[in-house]
């Protein structure tokens, strides 16, 4: 079974930065658009960033040249590196993925979830 699994959330300092990282496991043929969404009590989760196989790159405007989203296709790992962090920005942090599996088996994943808290 194909598992997404984050990691690096935590509690940091208004300003401050934090990397978040997801690895792929299991029977995976190929990975498409990799991407990082976000969730608060009560609202609907949104995407925050997002970078197809071939490298091209999708940010929500309030994150915008404060998060970077990187891949290593090779380890089937994504990234997100989060600076000049505020307290808008907590949220549980949730990878997702198109993963291949098979011709005939493929569909979007998502991992477990991770804390991000922002204090003032």
């Amino acid at each position: 079974q194909v598992r997404l699994v984050e990691s690096g959330g935590g509690l940091v300092q208004a300003g401050g930065s934090l990397t978040l990282s997801c690895a792929a496991s299991g029977s995976i043929e190929s990975i498409g658009t990799m991407a990082w969404y976000r969730q608060t009590p009560g609202n609907q989760r949104e995407l925050v960033a997002s970078r197809t196989r071939g490298d091209s790159t999708n940010y929500a405007d309030s994150v915008k040249g404060r998060f970077s989203i990187s891949r290593d296709n090779a380890k089937n790992l994504v990234t997100l590196q989060m600076n000049s962090l505020k307290p808008e920005d907590t949220a549980v942090y949730y990878c997702n993925a198109y993963i291949r599996q098979s011709a005939t088996n493929y569909g979007w994943y998502w991992g477990q979830g991770t804390q991000v808290t922002i204090s003032s």
